[in-house]
C-alpha cells in the first residue's frame, strides 16, 4: 500500500506532528481542520467565517489528493458551543450539495479558545 501525505503549510502541523491529509488505499483522511488563516495564523471571531476558511482548507487538501466534496463519505463537526452549529448549515449544504456524507456533530473544547469549529472528513478517491 502506498501512503501519500499532504501538508497545508499550517504552523501547527510540524509543531504537533501531523499532516492535513493522508491518502492510503483509495481513501483520503483529512485531519480535523479549523478556520484560521495559515499565512497569518489569525482566527476570525465569527463561526461562519471560521467554517468558510476550514472548508477552504479541506477543499484544497481534497483537490491535492485527487478528490472533492462529492467524494466525502464521512464528516465530523466539533464545536465548543453546539449553538454555533446551525449558523454554519448553509455553508455545509453548499459544500456537500447533492452528495451529503454521513455526519456527526460533537460538542467539545478545541486547542485554542478562539476556535469555534473543527471539521474532519474522510473521502473515497473517485475511480
Amino acid at each position: 500500500m502506498t501512503i501519500r501525505r499532504i501538508s497545508s503549510g499550517s504552523a501547527y502541523e510540524p509543531k504537533i506532528g501531523y499532516c492535513r491529509a493522508v491518502v492510503a488505499d483509495g481513501w483520503v483522511h483529512v485531519s480535523g481542520t479549523v478556520g484560521n488563516d495559515h499565512a497569518t495564523m489569525t482566527t476570525p471571531e465569527n463561526v461562519v467565517d471560521q467554517c468558510a476558511l476550514a472548508l477552504g482548507h479541506i477543499e484544497n487538501a481534497l483537490e491535492s489528493a485527487g478528490a472533492g466534496f462529492a467524494d466525502v463519505v464521512r464528516v465530523h463537526y466539533i464545536l465548543p458551543n453546539r449553538n454555533d452549529f446551525e449558523p454554519c448549515w448553509p455553508l455545509l449544504k453548499q459544500a456537500f450539495g447533492e452528495n451529503p456524507p454521513a455526519a456527526t456533530m460533537i460538542e467539545a473544547g478545541l486547542i485554542d479558545p478562539a476556535m469555534k469549529i473543527e471539521i474532519e472528513v474522510t473521502a473515497r478517491l473517485p475511480k
